[in-house]
């Protein structure tokens, strides 16, 4: 006997067994292996190869079978087009089938079968449906149009299906109604010009439909309502009454979008009467969506803050619904402090201020900053309410929590600055914790109110002065406070503040790499050695009160979110065009497609990047002006600080093109409404991120402290801090951000260009890549004498070539000093073959990593050959000299 029994079997396999049963006279047969393959189907089996078979079963009476073959047409037409050409024949003899749900399933399917081949096909079924007497197939084929004007938009207006959906609105069924308008809002986002407007003829009748239509229909017609402009204050309350029972909906989708047409309707009303009825009508809804699940509850709490900012009184008698729950999720609780700080008044101050103690002493770090915060923001908001918010602020210090005191003391230095001279009595309390300080915006604070009252303070100087130990391992923001409070502690009390003011000033100037610090410390020595009466009125002069900073919206911004509560806009309380890809260019058929990423090219660039601007070089200031010696007793002005070369000193730079700085950091909610744009640059043998900040949020961002994971080049920030100051919406700043290769190496030693950047402001933390180009690494190190170099070219065998063509000139002095302004040096030119000037060169990195380079030109072109003892980074520094010498 053979083994050839192990090789054949009597089974022919799933699909046969499927095509087998698909082809079976028996109806039951057939209906049992049509739901198989779609069970395969969706489990992510590839049963296309049955699709003629299952075409074939199209051909029945049997409403389910016919259901299950059109939902397989559906997935596998786009895959299988000319297969699928075969079905329209049924599609169309359907449509015109005396079951309505069967002509509903016809136009419904080849809606959604997004083939451009059967487009032409649907146009007829499409016309005779938009005209069927039954509504079924009327709503059905009002989506279908909207479905085939997103394939096609020029068949769609050039068959006139748009005007038949117009006609659609005015309809006596509801439910037709409902779907032609939703068709036509969606056909009005993506057209190029609007093609559905509300009239007076149509209002009634959606006004009407909205009392009848299913919950979902309800949305669609209340969106389009809330886009209606009334003609007067009588049309907006008849609105208004219409629209009003929608608020007691169970659907919270249908409650917010009553909201959001009454908002914008309330408006035109000028009865004071009717519109404080309506807010009071409002109020409950509201306050029910907060009893629900807790997405619910945000997104419902987001839409109040908008709410509460346009009309005040529909929730002003409502505070206790905002108390925060023990078993509320953090995102939840910080949306209720913010709406508790908005309705506080001079009525419930007390009762609020139970609650935010309580919350300050909850194991949440977070909640507990933010709900100290927030009893600042009372005291500041409230001009009868500062005195009990001390109060509070002075028992929660007593609780020694740490991070407790440092926000009260934040908060304190606040309420100073709104209420000069009124609670200095606190100041002892404050500083019996000074041990307890260890953030930076803590002791900035604590080190303002030393300085800001440093007359009454006895032992300021001995305050100031622990603080000056660790001058120079403190953050920036601490290190300009400690500078001011410190001319501040002279000014008032010079015979205590002499060698102190002196000390300060040598280690601002002299021993600090931040150019903010030493911009302010040259301005304050000048300031001094010239008119110290001058110095007293720029330096101590009365501040402007701070006001309340509740972050209240943009009058305008605040309008247009609120026509678009209930959105995505309403929750992160921008305009949808600011998170929503722009819309760029027309594809066919008119429908606009999202903006691409930006087409950078491989170094990182994009087309007409330009510099961010140099480093403002504070010792070229310092050398600039006249400084003798300053008060009695004071030493000369020091000489600027050596390591502060000025940007002058270097005309090779000249030569070099604009730094080449891209998006890294797309604004959104997640951001915090921070955008990024950065680039590598090296200036006078110092590496930066020329780094550019624009806030596209509501909020103001600042403190601003930058992280950089561990990479192969060592490469960590020289400060922490990004010295940008408070970005306010709408603006951007941009900042050289000081960098150095003593940084750790990874623990992996992957070799990568790829710099991973963390960046933390005050709301919240971004993390964004910036490609590393080799240049920026090049040392600024002399050329090796011509033996070492040609000792060390015989060293290393292996050598790459690549070709460079499309140089910037075909003058090799041109080329060569372009090279040279990043740090390429040269070391001997000679004649080659076919009269090529061949240079050689060398390059160095920050890691000591040496490349010999040798350079063929001819015209615009050249080869270039590179050795290196690392042959890892050869592409690296390949794509650098490209890019360098690229026009």
């Amino acid at each position: 006997m053979t083994d050839a029994k192990y090789f054949s079997t009597t089974k022919k396999g799933e699909i046969f067994e499927l095509k087998e049963d698909l082809n079976s006279s028996k109806e039951d047969k057939k209906k049992e292996a049509v739901k198989k393959v779609i069970a395969a189907m969706t489990v992510g089996k590839d049963v296309s190869a049955l699709f003629t078979d299952v075409l074939n079963c199209m051909q029945t009476n049997n409403l389910e079978l016919k259901k299950l073959v059109y939902l397989y047409v559906m997935n596998y037409a786009k895959t299988q087009p000319d297969r699928a050409i075969l079905a329209v024949n049924t599609f169309k003899k359907d449509s015109e089938d005396p079951n309505p749900l069967i002509r509903a399933l016809a136009i419904r399917t080849m809606g959604c079968i997004r083939v451009d081949k059967i487009v032409e096909y649907l146009c007829e079924p499409l016309r005779r449906c938009l005209r069927d007497p039954d509504p079924y197939v009327l709503k059905t084929a009002a989506i279908c149009v909207a479905k085939l004007y997103d394939i096609n938009a020029q068949l769609v207006e050039e068959q006139g299906f748009l005007d038949q959906l117009r006609d659609l609105v005015t309809d006596s069924n509801p439910m037709v109604v409902a779907n032609a308008v939703a068709a036509l809002s969606e056909i009005d986002e993506v057209a190029s010009q609007p093609v559905f407007t509300i009239t007076k003829q149509n209002l009634q009748k959606l006004l009407a439909a909205l009392e009848e239509c299913t919950e979902w229909g309800q949305v669609f017609i209340l969106n389009a309502l809330a886009k209606y402009q009334p003609k007067d204050s009588k049309e907006a309350e008849t609105i208004a009454n219409r629209v009003t029972p929608r608020l007691q909906h169970a659907n919270s989708a249908v409650v917010l979008a009553a909201v959001k047409v009454l908002m914008q309707v309330m408006e035109l009303i000028r009865d004071e009467a009717t519109t404080l009825q309506l807010c009071q009508k409002m109020s409950p809804p509201l306050v029910t969506l907060l009893s629900k699940e807790p997405e619910i509850q945000y997104v419902a709490l987001r839409n109040i803050n908008l709410i509460i900012q346009k009309q005040p009184q529909v929730l002003q008698n409502e505070m206790k619904v905002f108390f925060c729950k023990y078993n509320d999720p953090i995102y939840v609780k910080m949306e209720k402090l913010e709406i508790m700080i908005m309705l506080v008044n001079e009525k419930n101050i007390d009762q609020v201020l139970l609650e935010f103690k309580e919350y300050a002493q909850e194991v949440d770090v977070e909640f507990v900053r933010k709900s100290v915060r927030a009893i600042g923001r009372c005291a500041i908001k409230l001009d009868k309410a500062p005195e009990k918010c001390v109060h509070v602020l002075l028992d929660l210090i007593k609780t020694k929590v740490n991070y407790v005191v440092q926000e009260a003391v934040i908060v304190i230095k606040d309420i100073f600055r709104r209420y000069p001279n009124r609670y200095e009595s606190v100041i002892s309390a404050l500083c019996e914790n000074l041990d307890s300080l260890d953030e930076p915006e803590a002791k900035a604070s604590m080190i303002w109110i030393v300085g800001e009252y440093a007359e009454r303070i006895d032992n300021a100087d001995e305050l100031l002065q622990s603080f000056l130990e660790s001058f120079k391992d403190e953050s920036p923001q601490v290190q300009l406070q400690l500078l001011t409070a410190v001319v501040k502690l002279f000014l008032k009390r010079p015979k205590v503040a002499q060698n102190m003011v002196q000390d300060t000033l040598n280690m601002a100037t002299q021993e600090s790499d931040n150019p903010d610090l030493r911009d302010r410390g040259y301005l304050y020595w000048r300031l001094l050695s010239t008119d110290p009466e001058a110095a007293k009125q720029v330096v101590l002069a009365q501040k402007p009160l701070i006001s309340e900073h509740t972050e209240r919206i943009d009058p305008t911004v605040l309008k247009e979110l609120i026509s678009n509560i209930s959105t995505l806009a309403s929750v992160y309380h921008k305009p949808p065009e600011t998170f929503v890809p722009k819309l760029k260019g027309v594809k066919r058929g008119g429908v606009r497609r999202p903006v691409e990423q930006d087409d950078y090219d491989e170094d990182g660039g994009d087309v007409g990047a330009t510099n961010g601007g140099g480093l403002i070089d504070m010792g070229d200031v310092g050398s600039a002006l006249p400084m003798g010696d300053l008060l009695t007793g004071f030493g000369a002005a020091p000489a600027p600080a050596a390591t502060a070369a000025p940007v002058a000193s270097a005309p090779a730079q000249s030569q070099q093109k604009p730094t080449p700085k891209v998006q890294v950091l797309q604004a959104s909610p997640q951001s915090g409404g921070l955008d990024v744009r950065a680039g590598f640059v090296r200036r006078n043998g110092q590496l930066f991120l020329d780094v550019t900040l624009v806030n596209e949020g509501q909020a103001p961002l600042n403190q601003f402290l930058v992280q950089i994971k561990p990479n192969i080049f060592r490469i960590a920030p020289a400060a922490r801090a990004i010295e940008v100051g408070q970005l306010n919406p709408g603006q951007s700043a941009d900042a050289m951000l000081p960098l150095n290769t003593e940084g750790q190496l990874p623990q992996d030693n992957a070799i990568s260009n790829i710099i991973a950047f963390a960046v933390k402001h005050n709301t919240a933390t971004v993390y964004f890549n910036v490609a590393l180009p080799a240049y920026a690494l090049f040392v600024e190190e002399g050329a090796p004498d011509k033996t070492t170099y040609l000792n060390t070219w015989r060293s290393i065998a292996t050598e790459k070539y690549i070709d460079l063509a499309g140089l910037f000139s075909a003058n090799v002095d041109a080329l060569q000093a372009r090279l040279q302004a990043y740090n390429v040096t040269f070391v001997a030119r000679r004649k080659g073959e076919n009269n090529t000037d061949v240079v050689y060169a060398s390059v160095k990195l920050t890691t000591g990593v040496l490349f010999l380079l040798e350079f063929s030109f001819a015209g615009n072109a050249c080869k270039l050959c590179t050795k290196t003892a690392q042959e890892a980074f050869i592409p690296f520094v390949e794509k650098s000299i490209q890019f360098i010498l690229a026009p």
